[in-house]
């Protein structure tokens, strides 16, 4: 049996319909750059996350530069962001030439620390430090309750990455709400997906959308007339329009995701591996399934794999010790927490569509690596 980590023809498929009719309507119309389709998404998402603003942009990644540029983050200043995520993160600070500060993680939910946090706050740099990025890593909430005392307390900006999260909650409210913005990536293999790149960005406050929508079109309000030196970052009216359509069944999808997950916990428990924690501050949608293996994640991943599982592991090298980051002046050992989440957790292919057939050959290889080592 071949079992993917995702299959989007399945997704796909039960909504063809709806998807090749909005593409049309962007087709016939020719609004292919900030156009009406965009306005209709911009306008759900408002509606559904209960943000007051919403600026679709190219892509996750992108999101997190205006975001930051948009909260006056400037050449120099210091961003404090987990070590145990994706490149992008860290990635887009360095970009607009402020400097990524890391932090470790929580043990048990893979989310930033508050404890590393407020140790790295507190202690003297000559480091100007002006902005937090929390991670929502896998798809469930960080203490964004315990981020923001702190931000509050150390005068910091909040951008949280919900990159993997967008349909999440923390107490009640969706994640990306909370701080002073909420990046979000629409990229195909996400929760919600595009069909292609694409990203968000949620704000509360007005002036803050404005610069975003301002920075997000080549710095201009109006054609021609350029106030600050922005950047071409806009969300094309089609993927706005196929995300639109599949906003609807989000909350949906994110449901069989957690069915699924629970599925999972039962039938892997006793086994001496790890099933994902969560706190009671949050819920999960599982946008990555993941275990954690008593000592190294590569037999289980190489077993599964071999087993037509397609098992990964998110993330092999935390970003203080990537090669690109080395000017930071990082080591080994510096964060032991994300170092040792990278060399022990691996997925399970989650998504909704998956058959009863294909979990339970999951969980039955599972247990047999486990029991048989």
């Amino acid at each position: 049996m071949k079992i993917q980590a995702l299959d989007l023809k399945r997704q796909i498929a039960p909504i063809r319909q709806e998807l090749d009719a909005a593409i049309k309507e962007v087709i016939d119309n020719t609004s292919f750059v900030l156009g009406q389709g965009l306005v209709r998404f911009e306008e759900s998402v408002v509606k559904y996350s209960g943000a007051k603003y919403a600026a679709g942009v190219s892509n996750g990644t992108d999101a997190i530069v205006l975001a930051l540029l948009a909260l006056g983050i400037e050449p120099g200043d210091g961003v404090i962001c987990p070590t145990f995520t994706y490149y992008a993160t860290a990635g887009a600070v360095a970009s607009i030439g402020a400097r990524p500060v890391f932090a470790d993680i929580d043990a048990d939910t893979y989310n930033i620390s508050l404890e590393s946090v407020e140790r790295i706050l507190s202690r003297k740099s000559r480091l100007k430090i002006k902005a937090i990025i929390p991670v929502h890593l896998y798809g469930q909430c960080a203490d964004i309750g315990g981020i923001l005392k702190l931000a509050a307390k150390f005068k910091l900006k909040v951008i949280e990455d919900t990159a993997q999260a967008f349909g999440a909650e923390y107490k009640g409210k969706k994640a990306g709400t909370l701080g002073d913005c909420g990046t979000v990536s629409f990229y195909p293999g996400k929760n919600l997906g595009a069909f292609g790149d694409a990203g968000l960005i949620l704000t509360n406050n007005k002036a803050v959308a404005e610069r975003l929508n301002i920075l997000r079109n080549q710095g201009n309000s109006d054609k021609y007339y350029h106030l600050v030196l922005g950047r071409n970052n806009r969300l094309d009216t089609i993927q706005a329009a196929v995300l639109d359509v599949k906003l609807k069944y989000l909350d949906g999808w994110n449901k069989k995701r957690q069915e699924i997950a629970q599925y999972y916990n039962e039938n892997l428990s006793g086994l001496g591996i790890k099933t994902p924690f969560v706190p009671d501050y949050t819920n999960h949608i599982y946008h990555q399934y993941t275990l954690r293996a008593p000592v190294s994640n590569k037999g289980f991943v190489e077993y599964l794999q071999e087993k037509g599982i397609d098992s990964r592991v998110f993330y092999p090298v935390p970003l203080h010790l990537q090669k690109c980051f080395k000017y930071l002046g990082y080591k080994a050992g510096d964060f032991p927490e994300s170092e040792s989440a990278a060399k022990q957790i691996f997925t399970l292919p989650i998504y909704p569509e998956m058959t009863r057939e294909e979990k339970d050959y999951i969980i039955e290889q599972v247990r047999n690596r486990s029991v048989n080592g």
